[in-house]
């Protein structure tokens, strides 16, 4: 499990962005990077630009691993297709992702505690491992006991984002279809995602 949980806040402070849309970020409130001062803003390199381009997506998705996210990286690369978009696809069909899009979770970290825990089944089996790569047409649900859990309520009532339409979703049931893996533009990003300079940063 991320060691950000407790701080996941600090992640949009350091970016400067609101990575997941939502009203307790800091960012709305204040601008410029962590520290008395913040920090003075520079003019980003490529490398810079690369970096911090590789960071937003790791963050977003719950401060994925550097291995992990590397391996993604280089099973995009390996696939046929736009690298770019065969990494966001990938990264959509994460189990902890999936799990947020249905809105189970308020947030990614919550959605990959709700996955270790073991309160989510991929077609009637239960499924721990967050980076579990869901396939077309699997059926994702939450338990008996997770359906009642305050947390996930929540998540369901927020009106902070739609579940996206690369799903089939059934919000009485707590239980949705993976319908496809989405482009870019289908994916609801609330801040400016470029996996193509991510690619960039890994193939230098």
């Amino acid at each position: 499990m991320s060691k950000r949980i407790q701080a996941k806040y600090k992640i949009n402070r350091r970016l400067g962005v609101n990575l997941w849309g939502r009203a307790k970020s800091p960012v709305n409130k204040r601008e410029g990077g962590p520290g008395q001062h913040g920090q003075r803003r520079r003019k980003p390199t490529d490398y810079g630009t690369q970096l911090q381009a590789k960071q937003k997506l790791k963050g977003y998705y719950g401060n994925i691993g550097e291995r992990a996210f590397r391996k993604l990286y280089e099973e995009a690369v390996r696939r046929k297709g736009d690298s770019g978009e065969n990494l966001i696809g990938l990264l959509e069909r994460r189990l902890d992702a999936v799990v947020y899009r249905l809105k189970f979770a308020i947030t990614p970290f919550a959605a990959r505690q709700l996955v270790s825990h073991g309160h989510v089944k991929v077609n009637g089996k239960r499924v721990n491992i967050a980076s579990y790569q869901v396939s077309d047409n699997d059926v994702i649900e939450l338990t008996s006991k997770a359906k009642q859990m305050a947390v996930v309520l929540e998540a369901q009532a927020s009106g902070e984002r739609d579940v996206p339409d690369y799903f089939d979703h059934d919000q009485a049931g707590a239980k949705g279809t993976f319908l496809r893996a989405p482009k870019l533009a289908d994916v609801p990003y609330p801040v400016q995602m470029e996996p193509n300079l991510v690619i960039e940063f890994y193939s230098r």
